[in-house]
């Protein structure tokens, strides 16, 4: 907007010209990056943001690794719960009853986290996994998780249902690394790093997989952890070109977002509305957020809870 005692523009003008152009104070704020917490205030392993119900941030290793850290709506900073001796937490996931999962990818397993408690337990162990590394929960609390095996640039795709046991869908993929569904549950996407592809799957009630299809596929960058918004749109942490992609269900590139690190590993949506976005940034070792226009699928469940 354009203060001067200069130049005048009737207010009837100044309406017209944000209805024709799309322009708003809300869209000037929208997509610009903040750091959330300090440099240095998670380790170089910083990873799997997720936000349960009241609103509390969690990511793993703050401070130092094997650790997951927990961020009040105040900004508060704590380590929440230390894991096992030997586990390392990735991806982080909520249930609907509240439960934690996580990613143990030095343990081969899938941890939980009893919320009142912190009580850790294996919810599943799988040894043929190199390293689960992400994972995507279903309306049914059953997972799939990413298996990438870095050093020869292959990795799988695992479903694991209610019971924690865990079935393997696909073998010699790329780089397996992000994982999401999609909100009506009836597709999976999966992304390959090093490849810098996307899949998109058909899924059924069981977790089988069909109809595999590319969706998308970049030139350059690698890619990491992803998350839907309510509209089932990706946001794509692209790791290496410092921005957040965020991509259509049918594969169209919408936006990118530029972040003030260069190598974002993974994404939440959080805040009051569902519309903060917040970033797990490796070479900071912090957390960055920016708003956006369309609240996340996850945070919309929550709050039918």
């Amino acid at each position: 907007m354009i203060r001067s005692s200069s130049l005048r523009i009737p207010i009837l003008t100044v309406l017209i010209l944000n209805l024709v152009t799309g322009f708003s104070q809300q869209d000037e704020s929208l997509f610009r990056s903040s750091a959330l917490t300090a440099p240095g205030s998670f380790t170089k392993g910083v990873e799997g943001p997720a936000v349960d119900k009241e609103g509390n941030l969690y990511a793993v290793n703050f401070n130092h690794e094997g650790t997951i850290g927990k961020i009040t709506p105040k900004g508060e900073a704590s380590v929440f719960v230390e894991l096992p001796k030997g586990s390392v937490g990735n991806g982080i996931r909520f249930a609907k009853n509240g439960d934690m999962f996580i990613a143990d990818y030095t343990g081969h397993n899938i941890l939980k986290v009893d919320m009142k408690t912190r009580q850790v337990s294996v919810f599943s162990h799988e040894s043929r996994m190199t390293q689960p590394n992400d994972i995507a929960i279903t309306g049914r609390t059953t997972f799939f998780a990413s298996d990438p095996d870095w050093k020869n640039g292959t990795g799988k795709l695992w479903y694991i249902n209610k019971k924690g046991k865990s079935i393997l869908l696909e073998d010699n993929m790329g780089t397996t690394n992000g994982v999401e569904v999609s909100p009506d549950n009836k597709n999976l996407y999966v992304n390959e790093s090093a490849q810098r592809k996307i899949w998109k799957y058909d899924i059924n009630r069981k977790g089988k997989i069909s109809n595999k299809r590319l969706l998308i596929s970049f030139p350059d960058f690698g890619m990491d952890g992803m998350r839907c918004d309510a509209q089932g749109n990706l946001y794509i942490a692209r790791f290496g070109k410092a921005v957040v992609a965020i991509v259509s269900p049918e594969g169209k590139l919408i936006r990118e977002v530029k972040l003030i690190g260069e190598k974002p590993t993974n994404v939440a949506f959080g805040g009051p509305d569902g519309k903060t976005v917040f970033v797990t940034m490796q070479d900071k070792g912090n957390i960055e957020s920016f708003p956006t226009d369309i609240p996340g699928y996850e945070w919309t469940v929550k709050q039918k809870l």
